[in-house]
Parts: C-alpha cells; sequence; structure tokens
C-alpha cells in the first residue's frame, strides 16, 4: 500500500513537471514569434527551431499537452466517482421523523402487495359473438295519398 502511494505521488509529480516545461517552452515561443520571414530566418537556438520547423512544434508540445490534459481529466472523474461511492445509510442514521415516514412507506407498499391485481375495465364491453344472423329490416314502401 505504501509503495503505491509513493508511486502516485512520483507520477503526479512528473505530470506536473512534464506540463509545466511544455507550457513554459510553448509561452516562450508565442512570445517570441516573429513578425516577418527575415526576423523568423534569423531567429537561432531551440526557439529557432521550433519557430521554422512548426511540425516539431506540434508533434512535440502541442499534441502532448492535450494528451496530459484529457489523461488529468480522465483521472479526476474516475476519482471522483470512487471517492463519492454512497453507502447504504443506517437505520441509526435517520431521525424519527425519518424513520417513521419510511415505515409508512413500507406499510403502503406491503398493502398494495396483498390486494388481488384487478384487471383493468374496458370502456365498452366487447361484442358477444351471435350463432343466429339478425334480420335485416325491410324497406318500407311508400303510400301515396
Amino acid at each position: 500500500m505504501k509503495n503505491k502511494k509513493v508511486l502516485w505521488i512520483t507520477l503526479i509529480a512528473l505530470d506536473v513537471l512534464i506540463t509545466g516545461v511544455l507550457f513554459a517552452i510553448s509561452i516562450i515561443m508565442l512570445a517570441n514569434t516573429p513578425k516577418s520571414a527575415e526576423e523568423r530566418d534569423a531567429m537561432t537556438g531551440f526557439i529557432g527551431y521550433l519557430v521554422k520547423n512548426p511540425t516539431v512544434y506540434l508533434v512535440a508540445f502541442v499534441i502532448p499537452l492535450f494528451v496530459l490534459l484529457a489523461a488529468n481529466i480522465i483521472g479526476l472523474v474516475i476519482y471522483v466517482r470512487k471517492t463519492t461511492k454512497r453507502e447504504p445509510v443506517k437505520v441509526n442514521d435517520l431521525t424519527e421523523a425519518q424513520k417513521e415516514k419510511l415505515r409508512q412507506e413500507l406499510l403502503n407498499d406491503l398493502a398494495k402487495a396483498n390486494q388481488p391485481a384487478e384487471a383493468p375495465k374496458p370502456s365498452e364491453p366487447a361484442p358477444e359473438p351471435k350463432s343466429e344472423p339478425e334480420p335485416q329490416p325491410q324497406p318500407e314502401e311508400k303510400k301515396e295519398e
């Protein structure tokens, strides 16, 4: 257990150190960004190399910063979920009012469970099949007066 704690502290310190160095170099590079091509060509050293080769800057500094950010966010979410797990409520922790409310809810649930299940009643009864067909009414003949 103690070795695991030391490992986590070392990993967090390494993460902070790497992030700080990447941010510092990125800020120095962006602060010294030249305004013209002549100024860019005149730059020397490591910052000059990064200014002249933006792909190297992207791969070596920008992408690792985003990867570290994503890893830190995922780690934070996992840590928060692990530390905020709900524990079951113990009866000794409840107040008398909460106990009474819980008791009433349980009694109501038991009463509902003990009642026979009633079938839903349709709004209109279904017509029963008839064995004999009904006679059709004859049309009335009109009488002339």
